[in-house]
């Protein structure tokens, strides 16, 4: 069973048997990272932290990448495409080489005593941006309702923050709904990670967790 089965189906344990072999679901802890990220994320777009602690974002995002590539290796074991898939690409561009960018923006600034082109981070997150929202309906057909929001927030967000590393939206503009929209990615995540583990301990829907938008 995927990890978006597991989740609307309150993720009850299973009984213990000697022929059991499912891992329970590491989504929980996968979404905990992705809202700390956004919660970062939000902080530093909408100007509630100066752009002198991106050191310290580096440091938490790098932790997250432990974290979300662990889920999408365990993920895609347990045979959730979607899910898996998504997580291994966060670990990697979100996580790892959103850590590293933040470094190296920070001490490495000018190349052959040039500044870095940072556009070409646009044409990046432009690639993400377009595969999150072309994999939405996926999420719409197999994962509950506030695991979808999470992405669809995230398709606005990431959408925005794209074109404007492309020079199209204005930051002055642009960041802070970006940074809203991003946040609000991070709640629901918080939302689906304490329903999936309080359900499964509980082994009863204690925190309701509504089914797929599409049947």
């Amino acid at each position: 069973m995927s990890t978006d089965e597991r989740a609307h189906t309150d993720s009850a344990p299973a009984p213990a048997t000697a022929h059991a072999q499912e891992w329970a679901s590491p989504a929980p802890a996968g979404l905990v990272a992705l809202a700390i990220a956004c919660f970062c994320f939000f902080a530093i777009l909408t100007g509630k932290v100066q752009p002198t602690a991106t050191p310290l974002l580096a440091c938490w995002l790098f932790g997250g990448f432990v974290v979300q590539f662990s889920v999408a290796i365990i993920e895609l074991r347990e045979g959730n495409l979607t899910g898996g898939n998504v997580f291994l690409f966060f670990s990697a561009f979100f996580m790892l080489t959103g850590g590293m960018k933040y470094i190296v923006r920070a001490y490495f600034g000018e190349v052959g005593g040039k500044e870095i082109d940072h556009h070409i981070d646009g044409w990046a997150w432009l690639v993400l941006a377009l595969i999150l929202i072309l994999w939405t309906p996926a999420y719409m057909k197999r994962s509950p309702m506030m695991l979808t929001m999470v992405i669809v927030f995230l398709d606005f967000g990431v959408a925005m923050v794209a074109l404007r590393d492309l020079g199209v939206l204005d930051s002055t503009t642009w960041n802070p709904p970006a940074g809203w929209f991003i946040l609000l990615a991070g709640v629901c995540g918080i939302y689906v990670a304490t329903a999936i583990v309080l359900n499964a301990a509980y082994g009863r829907k204690l925190v309701p967790m509504p089914g797929p938008i599409l049947s």
